[in-house]
């Protein structure tokens, strides 16, 4: 291929720096585009775990205070263990356990949520059989 006069090519010197300079500014890009899509799987993940948490504590207090649970040292709410239907791959469980013995009418309640098999939240709270 013959050269037009006054036109110039790009030596492969030129070209290599070139690439070079695309790459140191790429991997950096790529990187924070992976890191803050993670991130923003793990805060998808938290919500619905207290989107969860939060509707079941909310039928927990909803049921009627229950002595006979509140009298053993700890038990095991109806829902434990239930996959969630809405949600799949979560698993919410609840225990239910008397602060005092013998029973003084409160109860801590837990709720732990799992997501395969791995847990993603747990909170606690309180029942009174006087509210």
């Amino acid at each position: 291929m013959r050269l037009v006069s006054g036109q110039k090519g790009q030596t492969l010197l030129e070209v290599l720096i070139a690439i070079a300079i695309l790459g140191m500014i790429a991997v950096p890009f790529l990187t924070a585009l992976s890191t803050s899509s993670r991130a923003l799987i793990i805060a998808d993940e938290r919500t619905t775990a207290e989107s969860l948490v939060r509707s079941e504590i909310e039928y927990v207090k909803s049921c009627q205070y229950d002595n006979e649970t509140a009298a053993g040292p700890s038990a095991s709410y109806e829902h434990a263990d239930v996959p969630s239907l809405d949600y799949p791959g979560y698993t919410v469980s609840v225990d239910v356990e008397a602060l005092n013995d013998p029973d003084a009418g409160i109860q801590n309640i837990t709720v732990t949520v799992k997501r395969d098999g791995e847990e993603v939240l747990t909170t606690s709270t309180y029942k009174s059989e006087h509210l």
